[in-house]
């Protein structure tokens, strides 16, 4: 799968121009993405030494990108390419601006890794809460309901 992620905001807490402190479980995750075969493209608005900055950020803490702002490692390599396009082509994108902000890393490996959507994930957890064998206790005014036989 590919997978476009986002920097600021999404890895990292928005600091920007700065580099914010690590989301939680974010570099973990990504290296089990990574780990699990998928493509990671960082896609962010950083260019130049902000970029690189970033990059090197991540590499720093074991993620490497397949690409980087591009579907191709060798896109912006060409001179002038024609068919040069800023849309990135991703299975997925992880971005704190998603529509329902975002989930927590552990949250987002859970989705990835079992093809459901976040919607899925919570119903499943709500039907699993509700399935739970609890028995709600017997008022007191109801003494031939005891345990007693």
């Amino acid at each position: 799968m590919v997978i476009g992620v986002d920097f600021d905001g999404t890895i990292v807490e928005h600091r920007y121009p700065e580099i914010g402190e690590e989301r939680p479980f974010a570099t973990d995750i990504l290296k089990r993405l990574i780990a699990d075969r998928h493509k990671l493209i960082l896609w962010t608005m950083r260019n130049g030494r902000l970029l690189d900055e970033a990059v090197q950020w991540c590499a720093d803490r074991g993620v490497t990108f397949y690409a980087v702002n591009s579907n191709s490692p060798e896109m912006f390599k060409e001179e002038n390419p024609s068919y040069l396009s800023c849309k990135l082509n991703a299975d997925v994108f992880i971005d704190d601006c998603n529509v329902g902000g975002l989930p927590d890393w552990p949250t987002i490996y859970k989705i990835i890794s079992s093809k459901a959507t976040y919607a899925q994930l919570l119903y499943q957890k709500f039907q699993d809460e509700m399935d739970e064998d609890i028995e709600p206790p017997s008022p007191k005014w109801m003494f031939w309901k005891s345990n007693r036989h």
